[in-house]
């Protein structure tokens, strides 16, 4: 297996196959031009391949430095190694200033040779590393990625993608657990700034007196314990994207602060005297009102408005039901790779107790619903017995206005069970009733299997 691909271009056929030969008794494959339109056509033929590309700096067609950008142009992640035989500083100089690696002396090149193209070959590998590593990141988060095709989340995806591509503050709001962090993740990748750093808050997870120096930074002795300088949040955001959740948990003194950073792209740290500049776009999120806490004086109405140039409303699962199967099995797949199971789907009734279930907690919990059925699940199949009690109960399906003895004793047993996690002997004893009696009246309605 050779360690990598190389395109040597060089006039001199002597000097040309013989490094070329010293080169490939080290393991590389080189390819082989004679001059600079051969050598072109031949890297973009294996432009995905060649790691280093070695030129000599005087050909019949091209000269060396002219050469470097397009040779650049056409493989941008390989690098190139410029080879002449009068070596002259300013050029090397100037061929370092446009992208080359290095530039070497035919004369002192034998020793130095392999030394520079291990090294070149090990940059172009790590860069295309990290370019499949940020595409398979930007495919993660991406909007394509995103499962589901009901309309009220095909609506959502439409509004986040076309404010992607701007520079506008996105407000995103919907219940908890709905999904909101992977708009604003799929927003950024949309972005120009996909490049740049995406830096989440959760202002419910900070106390609130260490909030406004998690986001703004301090200097050295600007309270007790501040020992030194430390860079906040929106310094590390800075060229990139700042999402903040629950936003609405930030303190009337910090949106002031906050509402600055929007409008100036400027901030002072806590014991500084001088305004930090930054370069950052915002994405906020909240499960409040926060227009009716803005009336209220619960939120200042200036950043609410600031907030709100692009709000997006994500909808709860319960508004996207055709969503649930190809999340459930999304969701059950990734869990049977991370135990080590063979769990192929559903049965029918445990599908339609999924498709059922009002789900509260939204996809969050809908994932955390799949991870606990998964582990506990013994067949390739899943059933309702590897559901939650909540879910293992069918819905009632008497009219909710339903005042009948049958249907209210239903409800209420149903309420109890829900109460009580699944324990037939507390719920009996809340009840009121024997447990036989329970047993049976759980076989009577059909509330679950009636057995222990």
């Amino acid at each position: 297996m050779p360690d990598g691909t190389l395109l040597l271009i060089d006039d001199e056929q002597a000097l040309r196959q013989g490094m070329a030969r010293f080169l490939e008794l080290e393991g590389y494959r080189v390819l082989q031009a004679i001059n600079a339109a051969e050598g072109l056509e031949l890297l973009g033929q294996h432009a995905t391949e060649v790691l280093v590309v070695l030129c000599d700096v005087k050909l019949p067609d091209a000269h060396g430095l002219q050469l470097l950008p397009r040779l650049k142009q056409r493989a941008p992640l390989a690098e190139v190694v410029l080879l002449t035989a009068y070596g002259r500083i300013p050029d090397g100089v100037q061929a370092m200033k446009d992208g080359a690696f290095d530039y070497l002396t035919k004369g002192d090149a034998d020793e130095q040779l392999l030394p520079v193209v291990a090294r070149a070959a090990d940059k172009s590998r790590l860069q295309r590393r990290v370019q499949e590593l940020e595409r398979q990141v930007g495919a993660q988060h991406s909007f394509a990625s995103m499962i589901g095709h009901s309309p009220a989340l095909e609506r959502a995806k439409a509004l986040a993608q076309r404010v992607a591509a701007t520079e506008s503050t996105v407000l995103l709001e919907g219940p908890t657990g709905a999904g909101k962090e992977l708009f604003a993740q799929a927003i950024h990748q949309a972005s120009p700034r996909r490049s740049k750093p995406f830096v989440a808050v959760n202002c419910s997870a900070f106390p609130k007196d260490l909030l406004e120096s998690e986001l703004f930074g301090y200097r050295k002795g600007a309270f007790t314990g501040a020992l030194g300088d430390k860079r906040g949040l929106l310094e590390e955001a800075s060229g990139g994207t700042l999402f903040l959740d629950e936003i609405g948990e930030l303190e009337l003194a910090v949106q002031a602060k906050f509402l600055r950073v929007l409008e100036t792209q400027t901030f002072t740290k806590l014991g500084d005297t001088k305004p930090t500049k930054v370069d950052v776009r915002l994405v906020a999120a909240t499960n409040r009102n926060l227009r009716q806490e803005a009336d209220s004086g619960q939120f200042r109405p200036d950043l609410y408005y600031r907030l709100a140039v692009f709000t997006i409303p994500v909808p709860p699962l319960k508004d996207r039901p055709e969503d649930i199967e190809p999340l459930a099995r999304h969701f059950l797949q990734l869990f049977a790779a991370k135990l080590r199971k063979r769990l192929q789907g559903f049965d029918a009734e445990a599908l339609h107790r999924l498709q059922g279930y009002a789900w509260p907690g939204n996809v969050r919990e809908l994932k955390n619903v799949l991870e606990r059925a998964a582990i506990l699940a013994d067949d390739a199949v899943l059933t309702t017995d590897d559901l939650p009690f909540e879910l293992q109960s069918p819905a009632p399906t008497d009219d909710a206005n339903d005042q009948s003895l049958r249907a209210v004793e239903k409800r209420q047993i149903l309420r109890v069970l829900q109460q009580t996690q699944g324990n037939k002997t507390e719920a009996s004893r809340q009840l009121g009733i024997g447990v036989k009696t329970l047993y049976r009246k759980l076989q009577e309605y059909g509330l679950g299997s009636g057995s222990a």
